[in-house]
């Protein structure tokens, strides 16, 4: 099926979405590996980047480089607005109230562990319990295991069903008045799952339990408004949304933050040091101790320029389009078998072949020019739960197209003639 049907078959309007003028605003999509075209389908992991993203960051350092807050100097001045303004830019991707309820941290991870350490070990005691999925990833299990191991909380977990869906009934089972948070994933980096996250915070709210949304896979594939969702907490990673490694934001409500100490000490999040005393900064600052990643919160500013000026919901249809169309064509391999079928799913699809290890399919589709992630995709109770050790994954961003999914399928059946 040529591009231009796919597209009337499963959805795309390829006059809304021009696929093939977005993939030339992306360098790296021209590069050949093993002397074939790249084929990049591990956009879950981390996406590629935007020309426009490059730019900023190589501006930032070429032009306008210096530390920012401190200076009363040109370059310094020129560097904090440049910074600040990537702050609002988020709030409003966002649309969060304010902009002081963007924190930039290093990533996710190092959000989520914030809320951990500094809400959590503030606000939980021993015997109060976390609510968490069966879907989460790795580093929003680890953060309440070590709460846990240090102040004695319970961490319990909502299941999933054979489809990879988060099991509402059975959460609201969980919930009880010893409920005290909720964290959990907008949507499986490992199954492309959608969870419920509106219901799932009006239940934990009627509870008195406050929430934390992990919107990783959220962001780059839908638009995200915390005020709707009224979760407490939101966060999201720079490098899965089109924009630099190594910058992350956490939103929080304004009144959650100012409650909660300071995660790190250092310069910045400060208003004065003395050896008898010191007095923290209001936030955001109170949780952004030294330098920041300037030049990554400038990256990032940009990079949600370039995803929203191509309008999120054109990307949307374009990648469910896609989606739909790999589905249909990787359902149809014998001895393909997809995890993760669930009735609200993101472009994500994984997958196991019969007699291949996922590591040994990476590899062959490797050396056709297709990028896919093989292994448990740090999720490794989802991987418990379908009783395997890892699957084959391929996820889509807005720069892959038709005749990708049609080479990823062609891939896979030169895998089949290896392993019979």
């Amino acid at each position: 099926m040529g591009r231009s049907q796919a597209a009337l078959t499963f959805g795309s309007n390829l006059s809304d979405f021009d696929v093939e003028r977005v993939r030339a605003d992306f360098p790296i999509l021209s590069k050949r590996i093993y002397d074939r075209p790249l084929v990049f389908l591990d956009s879950a992991a981390s996406a590629q980047k935007p020309q426009a993203v490059i730019d900023a960051v190589r501006h930032c350092y070429e032009d306008e480089y210096a530390n920012i807050h401190r200076g009363v100097y040109y370059l310094s001045a020129q560097a904090t607005l440049a910074y600040e303004a990537a702050r609002a830019k988020v709030q409003r991707f966002l649309n969060a109230r304010e902009d002081r309820e963007i924190i930039f941290t290093r990533g996710a991870t190092e959000a989520i562990n914030l809320v951990a350490s500094s809400y959590g070990g503030t606000f939980l005691k021993e015997g109060d319990e976390v609510v968490l999925s069966a879907l989460e990833h790795h580093s929003n299990i680890v953060p309440w295991q070590l709460l846990r191991d240090r102040m004695g909380i319970t961490i319990r977990v909502v299941p999933i069903n054979d489809a990879g869906e988060f099991l509402l009934d059975e959460y609201e089972k969980l919930l009880g008045p010893r409920t005290k948070l909720v964290a959990v994933t907008h949507i499986s980096n490992a199954l492309g799952t959608v969870t419920p996250v509106a219901e799932i915070t009006r239940l934990a709210h009627a509870h008195g339990a406050i929430v934390l949304l992990d919107g990783c896979q959220a962001v780059p594939h839908q638009a995200v408004d915390v005020q709707t969702l009224d979760c407490d907490f939101y966060t999201f990673s720079g490098h899965k949304l089109y924009g630099p490694s190594g910058i992350g934001a956490l939103y929080g409500k304004a009144d959650l933050l100012q409650a909660m100490p300071p995660y790190q000490g250092g310069g910045d999040m400060i208003r004065s040091v003395s050896f008898e005393k010191t007095e923290y900064a209001d936030i955001p600052q109170r949780f952004e101790a030294g330098t920041p990643h300037i030049a990554g919160a400038i990256g990032l500013g940009a990079a949600i320029d370039y995803v929203t000026a191509l309008d999120q919901e054109k990307i949307a249809a374009h990648e469910q389009a896609l989606l739909a169309y790999a589905t249909d064509r990787l359902s149809g391999i014998p001895g393909l078998r997809l995890f993760g079928t669930a009735r609200e799913k993101a472009s994500i699809l994984s997958f196991t072949i019969d007699g291949a290890h996922p590591h040994d399919v990476g590899t062959i589709l490797d050396r056709a020019g297709i990028a896919v992630r093989a292994g448990h995709h740090c999720t490794q109770p989802v991987m418990d739960r379908f009783g395997i050790a890892g699957t084959v994954r391929a996820s889509f961003g807005l720069y892959n197209s038709f005749d990708e999914v049609d080479a990823l399928a062609a891939g896979i059946e030169q895998v089949k003639e290896i392993f019979g």
